[in-house]
């Protein structure tokens, strides 16, 4: 990491609307994923395996679970004055919520003015990927820019679905448009068929950071939002650059995960990034001890496989399970099974995220469907393959037919 003092932001304020249910009682950085982990722990463990001491979490909606979460978990050394330190709206400047991502940080500057670092690391909390920051902060400062924009190379098929940077021909660090979900992109250069997609990571001087959401909290015509207002500011006065992920080396990465980066904003994102863990060759790695995935430890036991009392075995195939977790003689079949799960005999689970304490009772099928936390799937129940009764009983039901049953439901 650079010899400038570095401070991280997470914005981790977002209602998370389009994951609903799951974030019908917590935030969406507090979402539970891949079993013992929370969404906002790839941020996290990114910051600070990039060598961060200082960083703060900022929360608005329905952060309880998500300050304990960061409380808990993410304690560092206050002798070295290193934290991880959750900031709920303070209503500095009036009585009112953040009205978005740049505004939450207006309203925080108080946390720049104590710290006066050189450079802000800005990032989202809702993104699942790995990352050296050191690199992209070195980067930064020698392009001379205001801001960095660190970016993705996604197929130009899906430019529709992100902010896209259009590259200066001369400068090809330097960002000389942004597109928001284009309908007809221009591809790179040196790749026709691909697009530099935002995502949603910034880095700052920090001087020019305060000055330019001052600024923006000035304006009547303004969202207040990073990507959408601030960023597109910058590009309008020739001082955004980009960073390409391509430059990005993490240790311990390989060819297959090296520029894994996925959105999960959406369920169907969500199970898909879930579906990414599986598989033998996973495209996105968890066991990576070089660059780890850091979150809350808990005291639990191993998972344990038994036999049922008809002394019928069971199977789990192409799945990850959690702590705590008692299978005895089910099927389980392309799943990720979180901590202190139950499933009983003749139950069969396949394509499903199953959250902690979720008990599913023998002879139940559940299928392509994610359960909250303590749901009770009742003997002889099924979800996800009456899509029609799924909706009947009040589950959300996605257009790409992934069942979601909210948190503590009984299933019957």
């Amino acid at each position: 990491m650079s010899s400038k003092k570095i401070f991280g932001i997470v914005l981790a304020g977002g209602e998370g609307k389009r994951l609903m249910p799951l974030t019908a009682d917590r935030a969406k950085p507090a979402v539970p994923f891949a079993g013992g982990y929370r969404l906002i722990d790839f941020a996290l463990s990114n910051l600070i395996n990039s060598g961060l001491r200082q960083i703060v979490v900022l929360t608005q909606y329905k952060s309880h679970s998500l300050d304990r979460h960061v409380s808990q978990t993410w304690r560092l050394s206050g002798l070295l004055n290193a934290y991880v330190a959750s900031v709920p709206a303070q209503q500095r400047l009036g009585k009112r919520w953040f009205s978005g991502s740049a505004d939450a940080i207006l309203q925080s500057l108080n946390l720049l003015r104590d710290e006066k670092p050189d450079i802000v690391i800005v990032v989202g909390a809702d993104h699942v990927y790995r990352m050296d920051f050191s690199q992209m902060v070195e980067a930064h400062i020698a392009s001379g820019f205001g801001v960095t924009v660190a970016a993705i190379r996604q197929p130009i098929s899906l430019a529709d679905q992100f902010g896209v940077i259009e590259v200066d021909v001369d400068n090809p660090s330097k960002i000389a448009a942004f597109h928001e979900k284009p309908q007809k992109p221009i591809g790179l250069a040196d790749s026709p068929d691909e697009v530099l997609a935002s995502m949603g990571n910034y880095i700052f001087n920090a001087d020019v950071l305060m000055d330019a959401v001052q600024r923006d909290g000035e304006r009547s015509d303004s969202n207040h939002d990073m990507g959408g207002d601030i960023v597109p500011d910058f590009v309008s006065l020739g001082l955004a650059g980009v960073y390409d992920l391509n430059r990005n080396v993490v240790p311990g990465s390989t060819e297959r995960d090296r520029f894994y980066w996925r959105d999960v904003g959406t369920i169907e994102s969500f199970f898909d990034a879930h579906q990414d863990l599986i598989a033998a060759l996973p495209i996105f790695n968890l066991y990576n001890t070089e660059w780890p995935i850091f979150s809350q430890q808990l005291n639990s036991p191993p998972a344990k496989f038994v036999r049922d009392a008809l002394g019928n075995q069971g199977t789990t195939i192409d799945s990850i399970v959690s702590l705590g977790c008692v299978i005895s003689g089910s099927h389980i079949e392309r799943s990720m099974i979180g901590p202190w799960v139950v499933v009983e005999s003749g139950a069969s689970v396949v394509d499903s995220v199953i959250f902690e304490k979720v008990r599913i009772a023998p002879n139940s099928t559940i299928r392509r469907a994610i359960l909250d936390k303590e749901v009770v799937i009742s003997e002889g129940a099924s979800v996800g393959v009456d899509h029609d009764a799924d909706r009947a009983r009040g589950f959300t039901v996605t257009e790409t037919g992934i069942t979601v049953v909210g948190k503590g439901v009984i299933v019957t």
